[in-house]
């Protein structure tokens, strides 16, 4: 059964930083890319980054690009996102996510506030 679980969320000023850890279990984490995606409130989700499996290629929305880095270990099964100078418009609902044999596959969210 694939589980995916996010964790790291909270509340930080704006120019702070986060990082957000995924563990995921039930599948082999190092032959899937994986995905973070975020949701504010009123809007659709959307991708935020993604690292394929060996870690070989990362790619990310043009609004986080320079200030958002997408890791994985795959020893560890956990990928991670590491938020850098921060901003109110990032404050959204952060997903994990995988396609596993042609099924997505998400977390339950992390909440992130970015707010003085």
């Amino acid at each position: 059964q694939v589980q995916l679980v996010e964790s790291g969320g909270g509340l930080v000023q704006p120019g702070g930083s986060l990082r957000l850890s995924c563990a995921a279990s039930g599948f082999t984490f190092s032959s899937y890319a994986m995905s973070w995606y975020r949701q504010a409130p009123g809007k659709a989700r959307e991708l935020v980054a993604r690292i394929t499996s060996a870690a070989g290629s990362t790619n990310y929305a043009d609004s986080v690009k320079g200030r958002f880095t997408i890791s994985r270990d795959n020893a560890k099964n956990t990928v991670y996102l590491q938020m850098n100078s921060l901003k109110p418009e990032d404050t959204a609902v952060y997903y994990c996510k995988v396609a596993v044999e042609g099924r997505n596959y998400w977390g339950k969210g992390t909440l992130v506030t970015v707010s003085s």
